[in-house]
Formats: structure tokens, sequence, C-alpha cells
């Protein structure tokens, strides 16, 4: 009988041992929930738009100029046989404009029910990825022509990125009277 305990006592104290020295299971971490949107500069500053809001984005293409609007409506282009109108966002909310030429500049193409348009801003930051448990509801340093589009905003490594609304912008009275008479 000793000779059939021996060899287990010696498995025992075996796996006895490998336990008391092996590493534990990594430290369970919580997944962190994100909230992605398409970054852009105007004026100076961050925004983001909801991620749901922006069909595509572009470089400025070729336009013709359209008499008798205001000065914030570009003009139109032709992107694959669709007509853009390309709206000036800088210029539409009275901020000062950069020394970018339109060349240098980008566009965010927004398409909501029978709107399709294009925002020409400054730059644009592609995706930006945010912890949902860094949203404001009031970020600061907001100018106020854009207050009435931004949706709270983001921080990230202590800068905000303000959420810009375009389909808010779209619902502006202001957005959609062009003529200039």
């Amino acid at each position: 009988m000793s000779a059939q305990a021996a060899p287990f006592a010696v498995l025992t104290d075996i796996a006895r041992r490998s336990r008391s020295l092996a590493a534990g299971l990594p430290e369970q971490q919580e997944a962190v929930t994100l909230w992605n949107g398409i970054g852009f500069m105007l004026a100076g500053q961050r925004f983001v738009a909801p991620m749901g809001e922006v069909v595509e984005i572009l470089h400025v293409p070729r336009f013709t100029h359209v008499p008798g609007v205001r000065p914030f409506m570009l003009g139109v282009a032709n992107v694959r046989g669709r007509l853009l109108p390309l709206i000036d966002l800088t210029q539409f909310l009275g901020l000062p404009r950069g020394s970018r030429s339109n060349r240098d500049r980008r566009i965010l193409v927004v398409e909501q029910d029978d709107i399709f348009t294009g925002l020409v801003v400054d730059d644009v930051a592609g995706m930006q990825y945010f912890a949902e448990d860094s949203f404001v509801v009031h970020p600061g340093n907001v100018h106020e022509a854009v207050q009435p589009f931004v949706q709270g905003g983001y921080v990230r490594d202590e800068e905000i990125w303000n959420v810009f609304s375009t389909f808010a912008l779209i619902d502006d009275e202001r957005f959609l009277d062009v003529s200039q008479w």
C-alpha cells in the first residue's frame, strides 16, 4: 500500500507546488465604450461630426459660381454626376477664415433626406474615437455662432472636441436661405 501511496504523494506534491508557483490570470479590465466621429478644424477649433452624419470626405473640386447667392455659397460641383452645393462653413458662421486656400481645405459631404451638400472646412482630422465617459454637456470656448449646432463635446488629452451636428445645421432656416435677394 505504501508503494502505491508514494507515487500518488509525489504527484500531489508536484501539483500543489505547481499551483503555488503558477501565474494568475490577467486582471479583468472593464471594456471602455467608445464614441466615434469625423474630426475637423474650423477657425482653429476642433470639432467632430457624428459618424452617421457625414457620407464622404473630399478635396475641394472645381466648382461653378452661382450668381445671386450669398457669399457663403461658393458654388456647385459635379461629383460623380450629382450636383453638390458647396457651403463655406466658416463664412456661413461668421468665423475668421484661416490662410488656407480652397485647394488646401476639405469638404464634408452631408446627405439628409433630400438635402445633399458639401461643407467646406479648414481641415479634416479623420476618424476620432472618444471614451463615452469623457463627454461634457457644455464645452467651453464655443463661438456664439456655432453654439446652436454644438451638442456637447469630448475631452481627450486635455483638449475639447466639440460635437458639431450637421443635421442641426441643415435644419436651420438660414442655412437653406442662400438667395441674396
